[in-house]
């Protein structure tokens, strides 16, 4: 009977919803890669601009490598802009429709990168990477917040794995589509650029049939039966009461807070915890060392005498999407916590065979070692650094703060992109090989952080989360370590063991906390 309710809560209309929403995922992945493959030949673009506007100077290497660098890194700069404004949106227009307006930002740029060659102007690329960069930002609140809403508790985490899965896939996409047989000439790079309108259009023209989140419509709107209908087409049942009970707890609850500022999750002791984990675990995907490891395999491949070693770099890309695949599948079974411990002690061990066969890759063998542990590394991420920061956030707040917590997590995390994107060709400068013991370092803070600090939150509701955390604030003494310490679990809420902690935080939890439970300190 369990399992034939189960099957009940996939249905077609929730696969096509979360599928449509993913798209914005691909665009951020396929965004994040396009620019890489046709570097040279914009560059060429750049330097023939140049030439025809100053009548015959061709431009200087360091004012190329300025321009150049601010082409990519502006990217980052419209995401975190991006992200801080994503609780602007989905409070006042919703989840659904904040993405389908999203989409302006995603045709603009991509239009404006487009015809930046027949303009003659690199401005344009810049102006459309800030804008595409923006919409991305917002697509990083949106997308994970709304597949939260949407999807059962039961598989809420595996369904939350497809927002890792949409940026792996359109960071594959781009790389092939930048091979120069595709469209990585001198010719098509800027169809290439411009390719992001395509994803959008479609997305425009599909997102007005698929459903509001049934959270927004009935905590937000107070539209309790459209959100009870949307219920039942969601879960494919007649019987969708337990949901609305929780959704109506949490509203319940949400009457007596103030509404929630950025500032306010870090004063209320309520919300500090669940921030600050936020935080970290976005931190743990863009410190790990992923983009330097993708930075040095091309070079690696080379000297591996890989005939193409951008084709080896592919290879590294399906890695990633093979493993987000298999997260997918594992997230709801192993858990959020014990997944991103094993993908970050993975990675530590990676990182240290790459360093060594680095520093040893005059010996023929140590480069096929130095391939081996690069994919690797990439698995590893994708079972749990990769996907996992990006949708426990959701998991972690009810409904009153997660729009700002989301947009807080996600800027930390553009934010970090952004600073290694810029420190690391300099790190890789003077540190050569071993510029990975400081990810080694990192990694190795992000491991004993997760595994002291991060709950387990696997089948469990956003209220029973948001419990545990209130509960824990509010009995400091509960253990030496601290209060998050109580909240440590990597077992499912019926287990014995060490998983039971969350649990016992829960149990004597009260079933509707004071409004004083939401004070500030």
């Amino acid at each position: 009977m369990e399992a034939s309710s189960k099957q009940k809560q996939v249905t077609a209309s929730l696969l096509f919803a979360i599928s449509i929403s993913a798209i914005g995922s691909l665009q951020f992945g396929y965004n994040t890669g396009v620019i890489n493959a046709p570097e040279k030949i914009i560059q060429e673009f750049y330097n023939e601009t140049y030439i025809h506007r100053t009548n015959g100077t061709s431009i200087s290497p360091n004012y190329l490598t300025s321009l150049w660098s601010v082409s990519v890194a502006i990217f980052s700069v419209g995401g975190m802009i991006g992200s801080l404004s994503v609780g602007l949106f989905v409070n006042r227009f919703g989840r659904r429709n904040s993405m389908l307006i999203a989409n302006v930002l995603a045709i603009a740029g991509g239009a404006l990168m487009g015809f930046a060659k027949l303009g003659s102007s690199y401005e344009m690329v810049i102006l459309g990477r800030i804008i595409i960069g923006m919409y991305c930002g917002l697509c990083t609140g949106f997308v994970p917040m709304y597949i939260g809403e949407i999807s059962p508790t039961s598989l809420r985490g595996a369904f939350g794995t497809v927002n890792q899965l949409g940026i792996v896939v359109g960071i594959l996409i781009a790389q092939v589509f930048g091979l120069n047989v595709i469209m990585g000439t001198s010719r098509l790079w800027p169809l290439l650029l411009a390719f992001t309108v395509f994803p959008a259009i479609l997305q425009c023209a599909a997102l007005p049939f698929c459903p509001e989140s049934p959270r927004f419509l009935l905590i937000n709107k107070m539209q309790e039966e459209k959100a009870e209908k949307v219920l039942k087409k969601l879960r494919g049942t007649d019987d969708v009461s337990q949901d609305i009970q929780e959704m109506k707890e949490e509203s319940a609850k949400m009457a007596q807070e103030k509404p929630v500022s950025f500032l306010e999750l870090f004063r209320n002791r309520n919300y500090r915890q669940p921030i600050v984990i936020s935080i970290i675990l976005q931190l743990s995907q863009q410190l790990s060392g992923i983009n330097a490891v993708f930075y040095y395999s091309t070079s690696i491949f080379r000297d591996s005498n890989v005939k193409e070693p951008v084709y080896a770099t592919i290879g590294a890309g399906i890695v990633n999407v093979v493993f987000t695949v298999v997260s997918l599948f594992l997230v709801e079974r192993a858990g959020r916590r014990t997944l991103h411990l094993v993908g970050l002690g993975g990675m530590t061990f990676c990182a240290v065979v790459m360093t060594i066969a680095l520093n040893l890759k005059h010996l023929q063998w140590m480069n096929y070692v130095s391939i081996v542990a690069i994919f690797g590394f990439v698995a590893f991420f994708e079972v749990g650094p990769g996907p996992i920061p990006w949708f426990i956030v959701a998991e972690l707040f009810s409904q009153g703060p997660r729009p700002a917590a989301m947009a807080i997590s996600a800027c930390s995390n553009w934010t970090a992109n952004f600073l290694v994107g810029m420190l690391f060709p300099y790190g890789a400068k003077y540190c050569g090989p071993f510029v990975f013991l400081i990810f080694i370092g990192f990694l190795i803070i992000f491991f004993f952080f997760t595994f002291f600090k991060v709950p387990e939150t696997r089948g469990r509701t956003f209220e029973e989360i948001a419990r545990g955390f209130e509960s824990a604030s509010g009995k400091p003494g509960l253990s030496e370590k601290g209060p998050m310490v109580e909240l440590t679990g990597i077992s499912p809420a019926k287990e014995d063991g060490p998983g039971k902690a969350l649990d016992t935080v829960d149990e004597t939890a009260p079933s509707d906390p004071p409004a004083a439970a939401a004070s500030d300190d």
